[in-house]
């Protein structure tokens, strides 16, 4: 969707801050790791301080004249402001200094564009960015104001560019809509197809760059793309494993999260990051190194809230402890053993046994496994039990009902207590043992 210069664009980068903040530094260079991951070449970065946001600039008018003279003097290309501007902001910033100027929004989903290999991915990233361009139209640069009328075959009552435009912008976010609206369709059928063969999903969480996918290579023995880059992979993969005690599990690699991830990114990816939501275990894998780490994970936890997966279990996964001194594999079991924090290097093949048995453990104990007797006339909630995908095997009783093998995760199972019809009540009942269990292990 963006206009790229086949060399690097020079750019100016500016970060924004207000009083008492002391991590500006820290956020400038991650957001000029980002304008690296674009293909921009920094020539200069600039702070300015923002206690009152300016409504036409953002920035106060001195620090804009003082940016437009660092952007000549240094023949940059454009602008890149680690902030959220309006699309007024934007234009203004852009006649002002004479070249583009993008926020963080843009940038990320520019990012996004380049990283996007699946046929879901580009749709994804498509949707994000006409959704954030239609709000941008007004800054053309090619004559939006022209009249489409006066020619043979033209003639009529004229219209703007800017409503042409505008126009084929909601057909287009429309279509793409209808697009990714199949695309979630077939990705649910396949989750339920899993959840009926009892299959649970293991979803790797983390900060951009914490090393997922470099962790899902080594799990599952796949070749997925894997850098020491923000943003390195998008598209989702999954992978069966096998030979573990707790049986099968689909692990499942997905987006790197980020601080302040547009909302517009996080909508258009909510097919994708179901894949997160509907996960039976969390895999957090945090880069154990970056000093900005217990940061990166509530950076990571609010965006699991946002999504819906803030209270699934997790696992804890420090990675790239090879680049901390005296650090060594280790596996610390925390409240009784419900959460575990496993300490690794998946680049250097350390300590992945120790992580296999956590995931054994979290599996094994989050799951329930029992065979359920229901008598002819419960045929509804034999019906519900296939839908919700507890059932692993079935056979029939003397009686005419059914001797019914659950195994499935313990939420799962617990969401189905507030069926109605006294269904939920009979599985409060006949699962309490278990259930009982589970709070006296905790």
């Amino acid at each position: 969707m963006y206009d790229r210069a086949e060399k690097g664009e020079r750019a100016v980068l500016v970060q924004t801050s207000k009083a008492g903040d002391t991590d500006a530094a820290a956020r400038l260079d991650e957001f000029a790791e980002l304008a690296t991951s674009a293909g921009a070449k920094v020539v200069a970065r600039a702070f300015a301080r923002v206690d009152a946001p300016n409504a036409r600039f953002l920035l106060g008018t001195g620090k804009v004249e003082e940016l437009r003279e660092i952007r000549l003097a240094n023949e940059a290309d454009l602008i890149l402001v680690n902030d959220t501007l309006s699309p007024v902001q934007e234009r203004n910033l852009e006649k002002f200094c004479e070249c583009r100027v993008i926020g963080r929004t843009g940038l990320i989903l520019d990012i996004f564009a380049l990283r996007a290999r699946s046929h879901e991915g580009k749709l994804q990233v498509e949707l994000a960015q006409l959704k954030h361009m239609a709000t941008r139209l007004v800054r053309g640069w090619s004559g939006l104001d022209s009249q489409r009328g006066g020619a043979i075959g033209l003639r009529g009552p004229g219209e703007t560019k800017l409503e042409l435009d505008r126009r084929y912008l909601r057909g287009r976010i429309q279509q793409l809509q209808e697009r990714l609206d199949k695309v979630a369709l077939q990705r649910e059928q396949t989750r339920r197809s899993r959840q009926r063969n009892a299959i649970p999903t293991v979803s790797l969480v983390g900060y951009t760059n914490a090393g997922k996918s470099t962790l899902f290579n080594r799990l599952s023995g796949a070749g997925v793309y894997a850098a020491d880059q923000l943003f390195a992979t998008l598209d989702p993969t999954l992978r069966r494993i096998d030979g573990l005690p707790c049986g099968p599990f689909v692990l499942a690699d997905t987006v790197g999260f980020i601080r302040d991830l547009p909302h517009d990114l996080v909508a258009a990816f909510q097919s994708t990051l179901a894949e997160t939501r509907d996960a039976d275990l969390l895999l957090h894998v945090v880069d154990a190194a970056d000093p900005e780490r217990e940061q990166r994970m509530a950076d990571v936890a609010e965006v699991l809230a946002e999504i819906g997966a803030a209270e699934l279990p997790q696992v804890v996964v420090f990675n790239k402890i090879d680049r901390m001194d005296g650090a060594a594999p280790r596996r610390d079991d925390i409240d009784g053993g419900r959460q575990a924090r496993v300490w690794i290097s998946a680049a250097q093949d350390l300590g992945l046994d120790l992580l296999r048995e956590a995931i054994v453990g979290q599996l094994g104990r989050d799951r329930v496994r029992r065979v359920l007797h229901l008598a002819p006339a419960q045929g509804r909630l034999r019906a519900r039990l296939y839908e919700a995908g507890v059932v692993q095997q079935e056979t029939v009783a003397d009686d005419g009902g059914w001797a019914i093998a659950l195994d499935a995760p313990r939420a799962r199972l617990q969401a189905l207590f507030g069926l109605g019809d006294g269904d939920g009540g009979f599985l409060r009942t006949a699962l309490a043992a278990e259930f009982a269990a589970a709070h006296d292990a905790g």
